[in-house]
């Protein structure tokens, strides 16, 4: 295995002399699967401009998904494929469900679709990210006549369903963690090669002032640290409790930021109005943090949050304290195994599945006392980062789809 991406001027000199190259990428379900499939798009477009050539990108995925609207925003052409999914159990009985048997008969549909796809437009190279409709594209790349480079992408410490299948027919298996290497199979490991996981290129560029003001945030105190809470996209009831638990003492010693969702909002807002009015305003509480969030990680001093792949490389991308309240379904305990990498590296504080305030108290309030604490889980953050995850993976495709 080779930690380091290829010899980037020979790469692009290997560009500039062959001209357009096409790629196709696959995977979506979820934004843990999506936004790496974009950021390696985005570098691979980077490159080409470089070289004076063009690269063209056909996305396939779940048609009216997340992926087919991210696609869209960043003008990358789609095609839809109806792949069936595997919906797991811990009881294989309760496998034996409608809707698996209704998605069974749909696999070999979507690889013949995903064949046609693959004869048409003839890639240079296919990149498949994960989630259920990587499979047929993954498996048409292999199954031509001439075959096609074949890269998977892992988010996770440990392998995804649609990637363990794909692994063994793939190039290469570039993964987002050293941690990662060792559930790799031992007669694929010289196929793997440690890209990191891409994170969106806007959040290195955050400003924290301009996150105060499009907060308009009043309250706001700069002489004492800032935390941001989330639990995703749609929030989480377990951390949405564990904080309100936590005010007002919390607001003694931090400006707070919290995300919590569509669903939590009332609820939260109501528990906001009993606070004290000393300490009210350093409270600020979002349904949904959007296109400022780069401004408001540049702002954050700690971050609360669940512990995803997508959640842990931004973190240690920009090199955040965390205290990580890993999602307790994740499948196979991804998040617990993610979060605790981290904090045997004193990368981060995992506090478990089923932690009480009290273990968020002790773990978080340590933290905002101390900026030596802080500064030593930063460095240990940032060193397990990979800022440049998506041009590495960009480099891997185009040194197997080059001549």
């Amino acid at each position: 295995m080779d930690p380091t991406p290829p010899d980037r001027p020979s790469i692009l000199r290997r560009l500039a002399a062959h001209g357009p190259v096409t790629v196709i990428v696959a995977g979506g379900g979820t934004g843990g699967h999506t936004y790496p499939a974009v950021s390696a798009v985005r570098a691979l477009r980077a490159l080409a401009r470089e070289a004076d050539t063009d690269i063209e990108t056909l996305w396939v995925g779940t048609p009216d998904s997340l992926e087919q609207r991210v696609a869209n925003e960043h003008g990358i052409e789609f095609a839809p494929v109806r792949a069936g999914k595997l919906r797991r159990d811990r009881n294989p009985l309760k496998m034996l469900n409608t809707a698996n048997l209704r998605d069974a008969f749909r696999v070999p549909l979507s690889v013949l679709t995903a064949r046609t796809l693959v004869t048409a437009r003839r890639p240079d190279a296919v990149l498949t990210t994960g989630g259920y409709v990587s499979a047929p594209i993954g498996l048409a790349a292999r199954l031509r006549r001439r075959r096609v480079p074949l890269v998977i992408h892992e988010q996770t410490t440990g392998l995804g369903a649609a990637n363990a299948l794909l692994a063994r027919v793939s190039d290469r298996i570039a993964l987002s963690s050293q941690a990662s290497v060792d559930v790799v199979p031992a007669n694929l490991r010289p196929r793997t090669v440690v890209t990191g996981n891409p994170v969106r290129p806007e959040l290195a560029y955050g400003d924290s002032q301009a996150a105060i003001k499009a907060l308009e945030w009043s309250g706001y105190d700069p002489s004492l640290p800032t935390v941001y809470v989330t639990g995703g996209a749609q929030g989480a009831r377990q951390i949405n409790d564990l904080i309100a638990a936590l005010l007002p003492d919390l607001l003694h010693l931090a400006n707070v930021i919290h995300q919590c969702g569509r669903n939590s909002y009332a609820e939260v807002s109501r528990h906001a109005a009993t606070l004290p009015e000393s300490v009210a305003a350093r409270y600020q509480i979002r349904e949904f943090i959007g296109t400022e969030l780069p401004d408001v990680l540049a702002l954050a001093d700690v971050v609360v949050s669940r512990s995803g792949a997508g959640t842990l490389a931004e973190l240690t991308t920009l090199g955040k304290p965390s205290v990580l309240i890993p999602y307790p379904h994740s499948v196979g305990g991804e998040q617990l195994r993610n979060a605790t990498y981290l904090a045997e590296h004193d990368a981060a504080r995992s506090i478990g599945i089923t932690p009480t305030a009290e273990d968020l108290r002790d773990h978080l309030f340590p933290l905002l006392a101390s900026s030596t604490e802080r500064e030593t889980m930063s460095g240990n953050a940032r060193a397990m980062g990979h800022p440049e995850a998506a041009e590495h993976l960009a480099l891997t495709i185009l040194d197997l789809a080059l001549p």
